[in-house]
């Protein structure tokens, strides 16, 4: 699904590259996670996935379509979802649902099609009671649950989380963890960034990311 061909990237105004050649694919259905030290590029990389940076150099294709190319982006971005460390960040709506139906609405779906969405995708979180709440009233977990709750509602292939249970207790990261698991059983596509080791055993692959290059790939059991 995922094709990414000697990825390099250089922030502006910066002389250090912060990926040099990472290169990788991601097959349909699988659970990858990546893994490494404070500033060894994880964010940058996954930020690659959607589009959110555009390659200094290489490529990277999802479902045959590049990222460099402007027209392509915004298919790419409904292929592949991303979730942030702090959910705060990406929570826009006044209430729950009016939040999970901001991404269908820019789509100009029928609003039947949006309150359908909007209903699965809060079912298959476990926010269908919260649905009139406003978001700053929710735990850090629930509202880590909402961000996800607004990536389904666009229908992605895959999903990309970054470190999402940074600032969670451990009841709340268990819940999420769970999430991701039964979001990959069901089919979906998992990039998951941790520094949680427990985190990534599951995975069905892992890259460890290090000053910006792959020094180790496999099964956990190989990594470990």
């Amino acid at each position: 699904m995922i094709r990414i061909e000697n990825l390099v990237y250089q922030y502006d105004g910066s002389n250090r590259r912060v990926l040099q050649g990472v290169s990788m694919e991601i097959a349909s259905g699988k659970y990858v996670a990546v893994i490494g030290p404070n500033g060894s590029g994880k964010t940058t990389f996954v930020r690659h996935l959607n589009g959110l940076l555009r390659p200094t150099g290489g490529e990277v294709w999802v479902d045959g379509m590049s990222t460099r190319d402007p027209a392509a982006v915004p298919k790419v971005r409904q292929r592949v979802g991303m979730v942030f460390q702090n959910p705060d960040n990406q929570i826009v709506g006044m209430s729950v649902e009016e939040d999970v139906a901001f991404g269908p609405g820019n789509l100009r779906l029928p609003p039947l099609e949006i309150r359908r969405r909007v209903e699965e995708a809060l079912s298959a979180v476990g926010l269908e009671d919260h649905s009139s709440r406003a978001p700053h009233t929710l735990s850090n977990g629930e509202k880590q649950r909402l961000a996800i709750a607004g990536v389904l509602a666009m229908k992605p292939q895959c999903i990309v989380l970054d470190e999402p249970t940074t600032y969670l207790d451990p009841s709340a990261k268990d819940r999420i963890m769970e999430l991701i698991t039964r979001l990959n059983q069901q089919g979906m596509t998992i990039v998951h960034v941790s520094h949680d080791m427990d985190e990534v055993v599951q995975a069905d692959e892992i890259f460890v990311l290090q000053e910006g290059r792959i020094a180790l790939e496999g099964s956990p059991s190989k990594v470990f």
